[in-house]
Order: structure tokens, then C-alpha cells, then sequence
């Protein structure tokens, strides 16, 4: 005979938990993967797990409205001939046309170009709008090769070769076929309507020496002038970093696992890969142990929200950041608004992630042309604008409290950590000590 006892609520376990029972049971019924888009959405140690050390006695503030903060950075001083100044290290992560409407591509540009920075094409190839409205375009040239041209190599300001992605490191993406129109199929190559996938790893090289090839013959084709970006999925941290200086790259990209996709695995989303705030000491000490810190720029994504984070980031070392995720809310992604819309979907605003489904109710991340007709690109282009515009003040505003005149002289010495996770991480003392795990010593 069973009891149950009355005062005890019935106990749910954590690891059977309703989404991983909810997971189990979809599997179940339909025998596929889950796929979405977006980045992880579990909780990782992240950049609010660090505070700044503001000025005081011992530290000289700067005043906001008579001392100047710079926040301009250079990127590809290395061996490029033309390297590329922006007004803010906050930069625009690449993100295809396919996997996100027309309309988005040239509000991205337009947000950009207004913040005086960058934006990035994405796989897929160039757009002439993207292009017309984009200041400073970086060409992604990923393992595809999808409307890869040396035209459109040589419009661009500047060349990131995509080897890995921090929401899939060493997975390729995929674009399913209701988002590949006429248009997007033309620029690919690709029959209209059937699923694409893109490759994990480049059909040309198979290691290092071989990106070393690869970067010499684009600088070749584009006269020495353009910076070569390589970018990598938070894995193996030092090691990437040293071995893309070594091919010869001028910028290294580091994408942590917070940073997005358009589509893959969900399974691949949660559980391959690193931290963002997990990646960035060991890529700086790489650099450093090169002696190339400063010399090749290094650029951090994966989860970047405010200039909080931005001004973390560049005191850990990097000496710039991308958005992507928040750069498609400040264009109208997720927006309430359309709320109504997304419970018919079956989710909620702030949760949608089905990008690969074209049906992104705020014109976005859709190919439909009546949803994306939705989206203006102007007064969309205008909130992105807004939102760099303020993530540069916010970092300005912690540079000058803590006494620095411009965002490249924070340092690791201007911040605490929260926790043991994010000092061990992050190589930053745990606050009101000198000690972080691995360090030695109180």
C-alpha cells in the first residue's frame, strides 16, 4: 500500500525537467532533430559576472563633458594597405541574405553606416543594397563559397574568412528551402525551395599551411589592400588565435557559444563549445605570447547586449566587438507588437527562435515578401543607429570612470569578478581579493 504524504508537493526532477521530458516526447513522435536559431539559451557565466573597479582616491576619473573618451579603432593595420578606421568598435556580425530579408540587410548597412562602423554580408554573397548602403562591408568567405565572386571580394572594404562559428564550432549551418526564392537561388547557385546545407570546414585546405594559402591568394586578388579577417567558434581558444596570426590573418574573430546562427541543430546550440567570457583571456594571451597583441586586432562576439559588456570585453583585451542577436531586436526583432502573431506560431515575443521557418512575423529573418515589406529599412536602420549610439556612451561613460581617455586602456585591473566561475574564466580576481582559481594564493 502506497502513501503520499499531503504536506510534500510532488517533486519535479532537474534532470527530467519539463523542456528535456517535452524534447524526449517530440523526438519520439516525429524521429528528427530539433532545429532553431538563435544562440544557447542556457545560463553560462557571461559578462554580468564582472563589475568595474570606478576611480576614486586612488584612481583619477575623467570628466564626461570636458575630457575626451576615444572610442575609434583601427582594424587590419597589420599587412593590409587600406585598413579600415570606425568611429566605434562596435561592429555588425555577419548574417546572409536568405537567411535574413532584404530589407534587413540594408537597415543593417544603414544603422552602420550613420554609427560610423561596419556591417558583414554573411554567407550567401553581396546584395547591391547591402553594398550601397553599407560605409565599411566586410565580405564573409565561408566553406560554401555560396555567391563567392572576385568582384564582390574586391568591392568590399575588407575579408573575414569564416572557419567556425561559436553557436556551431566545427558545424555547418543549413537554410531550408522556404527561404531560398528566386533571388536567394540565383545568388547561390542553388535550385529554388530545396533545402541547403552549408559545409563545416573549407573544400580547399585541410590545416593550417593550407589558410595561409588561402589568405595570400585573397590578398592577391584584391591587391594587398583589404584587412583579412579569420574567424573562429570558441573552442580551442589560444591555439586558433595563434595558429590565424600565424597564416597571416590581420583581425581574428572569436565568436563564444552566446553568439547565434539563422539555423542548426539545437542539441549542437547547447552543448558544443565555450563560454564567450571563456574565450577571450586565453585568445589575448595567445596574442601576447606572440608578441602581436594590438598588432593583429582581436574582435569579440557571442552575446554582446550593452556597453557594459563592450567595455568588459576591451578590458579583457579585445579590441573590438560584434552584435548580432541585438542588432536584430534594435531593428524590431521579437518586438510585443506582433505578439498576437507569434502565439499563433506557437511561442511567445522575446522566445522566437524558428528563423528557418521564413515566418518571422517583424519582416526579419523571413523571405516572404509580404512580411518583409513589414520591416522599413530607413527607421529600422534609424533604431540600430540609436542603439550603437548608446552602447558607445555607456562605454564611454565606465572608460571615464575609471579614468581612462579612450576605451582601449581599460585593463583587466579595472575589474572584480562575481563569482569563482567568472574569475577562473575571465583570470580576475574575485571581488575584495587578489586571487582567482588557478592563481595561487589569497
Amino acid at each position: 500500500m502506497s502513501y503520499h504524504n499531503p504536506y510534500t508537493p510532488p517533486r519535479k526532477s532537474a534532470t527530467f525537467d519539463d523542456h528535456t521530458l517535452a524534447e524526449i516526447r517530440r523526438a519520439a513522435a516525429t524521429g528528427i532533430y530539433d532545429i532553431r536559431g538563435a544562440g544557447t539559451k542556457r545560463k553560462v557565466p557571461h559578462f554580468d559576472d564582472l563589475l568595474f573597479l570606478g576611480a576614486s582616491i586612488s584612481r583619477y576619473p575623467l570628466e564626461g563633458y570636458r575630457e575626451k573618451c576615444d572610442t575609434t579603432v583601427v582594424l587590419g593595420s597589420r599587412f593590409a594597405k587600406k585598413p579600415i578606421t570606425l568611429k566605434t568598435p562596435i561592429t555588425i556580425a555577419g548574417m546572409s541574405f536568405g537567411a535574413l530579408s532584404g530589407n534587413a540587410k540594408e537597415a543593417l548597412g544603414r544603422g552602420a553606416t550613420i554609427a560610423g562602423t561596419s556591417t558583414t554580408t554573411g554567407d550567401g554573397g553581396m546584395t547591391d543594397e547591402e553594398r550601397g548602403h553599407s560605409q565599411t562591408l566586410v565580405y564573409q568567405y565561408l566553406p560554401s563559397r555560396y555567391g563567392m565572386n572576385p568582384k564582390d571580394l574586391r568591392r568590399a572594404d575588407a575579408i573575414e574568412v569564416v572557419v567556425g562559428q561559436g553557436a556551431k564550432p566545427g558545424g555547418g549551418g543549413m537554410l531550408l528551402g522556404q527561404k531560398i526564392s528566386d533571388r536567394v537561388a540565383n545568388m547561390r547557385n542553388l535550385p529554388k525551395g530545396i533545402d541547403q546545407r552549408s559545409a563545416c570546414r573549407h573544400p580547399d585546405w585541410t590545416g593550417p599551411d593550407d589558410l595561409e594559402i588561402k589568405i595570400m591568394e585573397l590578398r592577391e586578388i584584391t591587391d594587398w589592400e583589404k584587412p583579412i579577417y579569420v574567424k573562429v567558434g570558441g573552442a580551442r581558444p589560444y591555439y586558433d588565435t595563434a595558429l590565424a596570426v600565424k597564416a597571416g590573418a590581420d583581425v581574428v574573430v572569436l565568436d563564444g557559444m552566446q553568439g547565434g546562427t539563422a539555423a542548426t541543430q539545437d542539441v549542437f546550440i547547447e552543448n558544443v563549445g565555450m563560454p564567450t567570457l571563456a574565450c577571450i583571456r586565453p585568445a589575448v594571451q595567445a596574442l601576447q605570447d606572440l608578441g602581436m597583441h594590438r598588432k593583429v586586432q582581436l574582435i569579440i562576439s557571442g552575446g554582446i547586449r550593452s556597453g557594459a559588456d563592450v567595455a568588459k570585453a576591451l578590458a579583457l583585451g579585445a579590441d573590438a566587438v560584434a552584435i548580432g542577436t541585438a542588432a536584430l531586436v534594435a531593428l524590431g526583432d521579437n518586438d510585443p507588437k506582433w505578439e498576437e502573431e507569434y502565439q499563433k506560431l506557437g511561442t511567445t515575443a522575446g522566445a522566437y527562435d524558428d528563423w528557418h521557418e521564413g515566418k518571422d512575423p517583424a519582416g526579419i529573418t523571413t523571405q516572404d515578401p509580404e512580411l518583409a515589406s513589414r520591416l522599413d529599412p530607413i527607421a529600422a536602420g534609424r533604431r540600430l543607429a540609436n542603439y550603437l549610439k548608446v552602447m558607445t556612451l555607456e562605454a564611454q561613460t565606465i572608460a571615464r570612470a575609471c579614468g581612462k581617455n579612450h576605451l582601449h586602456n581599460l585593463e583587466p585591473e579595472d575589474l572584480c569578478a562575481l563569482t569563482m566561475e567568472a574569475a577562473a574564466m575571465a583570470q580576475i580576481p574575485l571581488a575584495g581579493t587578489n586571487w582567482y582559481p588557478g592563481k595561487g594564493g589569497f
